[in-house]
């Protein structure tokens, strides 16, 4: 009796692991997916608006942020509001980044894309 009580114990401690390893594993796919839409986009735009590379990486991490902003949002439906919200700390951090002819360039590109 003893190690059927045993045993039911290490069955359940073994399928709460495996729930919180694909928690866990869940969050690094979203994490790996934003890092790679932001690190093409910032590679796309460098070519485009053609900026050094410190500002390639504070695109980068702008650009991350925004990710991880529009991820977080991904389980609730996003009104228009908060939506634009979001557009636009990312949009004053590329304005601050970038001179005004890249960020013109910045738009156009944005434009192009939509």
């Amino acid at each position: 009796m003893k190690k059927v009580v045993t045993l039911c114990l290490f069955a359940l401690v073994m399928v709460l692991g495996t729930e919180s390893v694909m928690a866990q594993n869940s969050k690094l796919e979203n994490r790996i997916e934003i890092n790679t839409e932001a690190s093409e986009k910032t590679e796309a735009l460098r070519k485009y608006v053609k900026f050094t590379n410190e500002q390639r990486d504070e695109i980068y991490n702008a650009l991350k942020v925004y990710g991880q902003a529009k991820a977080s949002t991904k389980d609730k439906p996003l009104n228009e509001e908060e939506n634009a919200k979001i557009e636009k700390q990312l949009d004053d951090k590329v304005k601050i980044i970038l001179s005004e002819e890249q960020y013109e360039r910045y738009k156009e590109y944005n434009n192009r894309e939509n």
